[in-house]
Formats: C-alpha cells, sequence, structure tokens
C-alpha cells in the first residue's frame, strides 16, 4: 500500500514539473514575434499579417517601458505602407525589445525597389509613345511624297484607248454535287480540270467539260475555306477549321482510298483561309485567321519561312506569276494589302486604301501590279513600280462587298464576285464597268479565271459552280 502511495506522489510530481516547463517555454516565446511573409489586401494597403506573439510582444515591452518606444512607452501607430520582405534580409524571429525594428527596415528597402520598378514601366511607355508619334510622322511624310507623284490617273491615261466592244458571256456549264455553300474553287494547269470546297467539309474534283466528279474526298471539319490544284495535277491540297493544310495525291486507281494518303503539310493556330503551291508541288504558300501565312515543305511538313506583319486575320494571298517569283501578295481583315519577299520573310511594300477588309487579290498578268476586292464595295488595282493606287472600280449602285477577283489573260478585263449574287466585268484601262453576269441565286464567293484564258469558273452559296464563256 505503501509503496503504491509513493508511486502516485511522484507521479503527480512529475506533471507538475512537465506544466512549469510547457510554462517557461510559452513565455520563452512571447518574447519573440515572427513576420509571416503572407499579406492581406485592404483598401488602404496591403499589411503584413503578423504572428499573433507579437501583439503579446508589444504588450509586455509596454509595461516594461523598453527604449525606442518613446519616453512614455506607448506603441507607435502601424503605417499603412506595404511591408515587403527583402529578399536580402528574410523573415527572422527578432527580439521582442528590436521587434519593432523590422517593419522600418523592410520598408526602407523594398521602397526604392518600388520606385525603381515604377520608373521604369514610365519611361517604357514614354519611349512607345515617342517611337508611336515618330513612325505616325513618317508615315505622314511617306503620304506626302506618294502623292507628289500622283499626278494622273489611269482612266486619264487611258482616255485615246479604243473602247471594248460588245460583251457576251453566258453560263456553259452547271457544275451540281456540293449540300452546302461553296467556298472555294481553283483549276488545273491542264484547262479542263477544277477542285472546289465547300462547307459540307467535301472536296471535289470536277472534268468542267463533262461536269462528271472525278475525286471526293470528305474532310474531318466542315468549312473548308482553301483548296488548291498542283502544277502538276497530280495532288491538290485543302483546309480549313482544322486549322491544317491536307496534301491528296490523285490517282485514276478503281477504289482508291484517298484518305489513307493524305499528308498534314501546315499547322496554324488558327482556321486556313487560303492555301498556293508555288511553281512546284514541294512547296506551299498558307494563309491563316492566326495574321500569318507560311512557307512549307510539301515533303516534310517543315516550316520554310513564316510571315508577321498583318495585324488581324489573313483571307487570301496569290503568288506572282512569274516562274522565277519569290514575292505574293496578302490581304486581311486589317484592311492592308502586302506584298511579301518567300527568300526573307520580309513585308516589301504594303498598302491600306481601303475602307474594310481585304477578301480577295490577284496579281495582274505582267506581275506589275494587282487587285483587290473588298467589303467596302469597291476593287482596286496597285501598280507595284509606282507604288501606289492607281484605279478603283466601283458604282453607287454597288452597295455590297466584292468577294473574289480575277483577270483576263490579257489583262484588260477584271471579274469581280459580289454578295449581290452578281458577277460585274470591268475594263481595267477606263474603270468603266463592260457587263454584269446573272446567274447565282446566292452570294458570289469565289472566282478563277482557266489557264488557257477561255472560260472562267465561279462558286456561290447556292451551293453550284458555274462555267462562264
Amino acid at each position: 500500500m505503501k509503496e503504491g502511495r509513493e508511486r502516485k506522489r511522484e507521479e503527480k510530481e512529475r506533471k507538475k514539473e512537465r506544466k512549469k516547463e510547457r510554462k517557461k517555454e510559452r513565455k520563452s516565446k512571447i518574447g519573440s514575434a515572427t513576420w509571416v511573409t503572407r499579406f492581406r489586401p485592404i483598401r488602404a494597403g496591403l499589411l503584413p499579417i503578423l504572428h499573433p506573439s507579437v501583439d503579446a510582444a508589444r504588450a509586455a515591452r509596454s509595461r516594461k517601458g523598453c527604449p525606442g518606444l518613446g519616453s512614455a512607452g506607448a506603441e507607435a501607430p502601424p503605417s499603412t505602407l506595404p511591408s515587403l520582405p527583402s529578399p536580402l534580409h528574410p523573415p527572422l524571429p527578432i527580439p521582442g525589445c528590436l521587434a519593432h525594428l523590422h517593419a522600418p527596415l523592410s520598408l526602407s528597402l523594398s521602397l526604392p525597389l518600388l520606385a525603381k520598378m515604377a520608373t521604369e514601366g514610365l519611361q517604357e511607355k514614354e519611349s512607345l509613345a515617342v517611337l508611336k508619334t515618330e513612325a505616325e510622322s513618317l508615315k505622314g511624310k511617306l503620304e506626302e511624297e506618294r502623292a507628289k507623284l500622283h499626278d494622273v490617273e489611269l482612266h486619264q491615261v487611258a482616255e485615246r484607248v479604243e473602247a471594248l466592244g460588245p460583251f457576251v458571256m453566258k453560263t456553259r456549264r452547271t457544275l451540281k454535287g456540293h449540300g452546302n455553300k461553296v467556298l472555294c474553287m481553283d483549276w488545273c494547269k491542264d484547262k479542263r480540270r477544277a477542285v472546289s470546297s465547300s462547307q459540307d467539309g467535301k472536296v471535289i474534283v470536277w472534268d468542267a467539260f463533262t461536269t462528271n466528279k472525278e475525286h471526293a474526298v470528305t474532310m474531318p471539319c466542315t468549312w473548308v475555306m482553301a483548296c488548291a490544284y498542283a502544277p502538276s495535277g497530280c495532288a491538290i491540297a485543302c483546309g480549313g477549321l482544322d486549322n491544317k493544310c491536307s496534301v491528296y495525291p490523285l490517282t485514276f486507281e478503281k477504289n482508291e482510298n484517298m484518305a489513307a494518303k493524305k499528308k498534314s503539310v501546315a499547322m496554324h493556330t488558327n482556321y486556313l483561309s487560303a492555301c498556293s503551291f508555288t511553281n512546284s508541288d514541294m512547296q506551299i504558300l498558307t494563309a491563316s485567321g492566326d495574321g500569318t501565312c507560311a512557307l512549307w515543305d510539301v515533303e516534310s511538313g517543315q516550316l520554310l519561312q513564316s510571315f508577321h506583319g498583318h495585324g488581324a486575320d489573313v483571307l487570301c494571298l496569290d503568288l506572282a506569276p512569274s516562274e522565277t517569283g519569290n514575292t505574293f501578295v496578302s490581304g486581311g481583315c486589317d484592311k492592308k494589302a502586302m506584298i511579301w519577299d518567300m527568300r526573307t520573310g520580309q513585308c516589301i511594300q504594303s498598302f491600306e486604301t481601303h475602307e474594310s477588309d481585304i477578301n480577295g487579290v490577284r496579281y495582274y498578268p505582267s506581275g506589275d501590279a494587282f487587285a483587290s476586292g473588298s467589303d467596302d464595295a469597291t476593287c482596286r488595282l496597285y501598280d507595284l513600280r509606282a507604288d501606289r493606287e492607281v484605279a478603283i472600280y466601283s458604282k453607287e449602285s454597288i452597295i455590297f462587298g466584292a468577294s473574289s477577283v480575277d483577270f483576263s489573260l490579257s489583262g484588260r478585263l477584271l471579274f469581280a464576285g459580289y454578295n449581290d449574287y452578281t458577277i460585274n466585268v470591268w475594263d481595267v484601262l477606263k474603270g468603266s464597268r463592260v457587263a454584269i453576269l446573272f446567274g447565282h441565286e446566292n452570294r458570289v464567293s469565289t472566282l478563277r479565271v482557266s489557264p488557257d484564258g477561255t472560260a472562267f469558273c465561279s462558286g456561290s452559296w447556292d451551293h453550284t459552280l458555274r462555267v462562264w464563256a
């Protein structure tokens, strides 16, 4: 019995000693303050969240009269300025008497950094503003110099040129097979076959003489907005909302599986709006809604050159007609038509006279000029040698945008498809309208003259293509 009582007493004494040790540990913790590096946003600014022991430390100092708090031992009012931990002095436990010195120290280290960052930001903004004003002034001077050279209009020079005789063209073939809007078409070099793409996701190769379908490809996406025939006639390229340009080789084998032979060449970050083979089957140019154009190697799928400069979606492009030509023209939603050097990737000329999106561009047969069609209901002709616009083709009665343009083989006529279901034929030299062609029952979306110049084909939102001659 006595041994059991002694054991109980010893246990009670041990418990008392443990309690005393815990109290001592708590008191020692109160003598130090720990800063927490998190910040809580409030309206007056960002105040540091302190460890709970800081309040107890302040109270202890105020009772003892710690030096540095004033003669009365009163605590200084807390600052509303943010106290950021310095990267050179990380937050550490601070003795109670020196805890109040941590805030001024961190402020003295962080405020110069904040001031430096603010001044650097202001300097960058000022430099950008200066560069912008300089660019605008240079652009104004350039326009003034161009205006000095703009002493005569094209139609004034062509006054002595004989007017064109009666113009007669009508629909010779109607190609039916698409289940939705026709968006793009292109001719084969053999002057007989054509390829078209549609919103229904189908790409069809036609015999324009017999109106027969020779090939049909179903794309994995709808809105196939671009298609092109290879110069050899042995392949086609197409793309749209899948952001890719796919190349399909053409053969005349029975039950051929074209989808299995597909080769994905180009990959953009937005929809593919236009594509065109260069002078060989080995390279292809693409334009995209991501605001860029690109040159790709067909065999490897490697990006050879990218062209950055448009400020919005690029909607159309056309390659210079000469066999050794290394330039192409592009137009887009930024109202600009730009000439690019494929070797360097640089823009060498830029024209900004349209008042709305440019939907179609086409080089003049000689390669010295190009035409553009826009949503501002006008078509315009630009001379690359004069570096300016030389003609505008429009009428007050035309209020709908032009979607596609192309020249006749001689360059005397300009064909333009419009959103009012018509095709207008313009005299390039005199600037007058020669004829209006009716036939489509919805807007004309694409138009191309055949390689031999004897006919042209138009595609429409009425699901059909028409061959005119």
